[in-house]
């Protein structure tokens, strides 16, 4: 004999013009993670664009570094603005961008990525942006990761950008503030932390592991400093360096750079923070672009970065519309209350 069913669980009879339709469920938030990977980062832009093209919207955005810079351009609404200027860039203007300063903790002071956000972007409050978005940052007297998810959209990027020993750091909420991607460079945690259902995240560094197993590559591996030299980096050398006399130095394409050593360090200790904290905390879909023939500070460089950004979405169209439909239909259903009556 078939047992009663609880009187929680007995469905309600359908009422004059009401329709027994299935009970509606919640939307899924959809969370996208933006990695660091400095200019690189300009594949972020052909990532959200992509994902646009196939209907999806995230309501999370989080980013470290340059990933932070994309993001916020998104949460404001000035993603196409962005996208203008990164393809206007031009190894003359990237150069222009070089405040240097020897002092105060770094070579570049960084103010032009406050003016370049307060015109192009805007001084919004993260509050006041059109989805959920943070950044991350690192403190540097204790080296613990700081989420930056409330108050000055501008200050949130500068901290999250401020790469050690090239940009200045950031004074902030009474820390000194550095480069997220020192402890998180790929801040799933933080995404995850403001609500995402299905996060899906982008990889600017290498192989990394999601929840579904390794993400492999078809193409050979390349060595993590040739790919963090620049092609106007090499310019500013025979530039600056005179030929030796006699002709006897060792060539100057196997002699790294100060800043070519400080991006290629900056790589190895990413790339492996990322696979640990990847590890503990996967995400449903990685993206990864192809960008690793891009030098970390290849500026002039954006439109060959955006391409790999959409190719990549292209590749993992399926896994994404996957994790998307999965999340939908594990999603809790609407409260009666708040649905109201189906109407036939």
């Amino acid at each position: 004999m078939k047992p009663l069913a609880r009187a929680s669980e007995r469905r309600r009879p359908a009422q004059a013009g009401e329709a027994e339709w299935p009970q509606p469920r919640q939307k899924p938030r959809i969370g996208i993670v933006l990695g660091s990977g400095v200019a690189r980062g300009w594949a972020h832009i052909g990532v959200l664009q992509a994902l646009a093209r196939l209907g999806i919207r995230p309501d999370v955005v989080c980013g470290c570094s340059s990933g932070a810079l994309v993001g916020a351009s998104y949460a404001a609404g000035r993603l196409e603005t962005l996208n203008e200027l990164a393809n206007a860039m031009t190894f003359s203007r990237t150069l222009g961008f070089l405040d240097l300063r020897f002092a105060r903790g770094g070579l570049i002071e960084g103010r032009w990525i406050v003016d370049f956000c307060r015109r192009h972007i805007g001084d919004i409050r993260i509050e006041d942006a059109a989805c959920t978005f943070g950044a991350v940052a690192t403190e540097l007297g204790s080296g613990r990761e700081t989420w930056l998810t409330s108050g000055s959209l501008i200050d949130a990027v500068r901290a999250s950008l401020a790469l050690p020993g090239l940009l200045t750091p950031v004074p902030l909420r009474g820390q000194w503030l550095v480069d997220g991607a020192l402890v998180n460079p790929l801040p799933v945690s933080l995404c995850r932390a403001l609500g995402a259902d299905v996060i899906i995240g982008v990889n600017l560094s290498g192989d990394l592991v999601t929840r579904n197993g390794i993400v492999t590559r078809r193409k050979p591996r390349t060595r993590l400093m040739s790919s963090a030299r620049s092609a106007w980096l090499g310019r500013l050398r025979k530039r600056a360096e005179p030929p030796e006399p006699g002709g006897a130095a060792e060539p100057a394409e196997t002699i790294p750079t100060y800043l070519e050593v400080l991006a290629g360090s900056f790589l190895v200790m990413e790339n492996f923070v990322s696979r640990v904290r990847l590890a503990a905390d996967p995400v449903d879909v990685l993206v990864t672009p192809e960008v690793r023939h891009l030098g970390v500070m290849d500026f002039h460089r954006a439109e060959e970065a955006i391409a790999a950004g959409e190719a990549a979405v292209a590749a993992s169209r399926d896994q994404i519309l996957a994790a998307c439909r999965t999340a939908a239909a594990e999603a809790p259903p609407v409260p009666r209350e708040q649905a109201g009556p189906q109407k036939a």
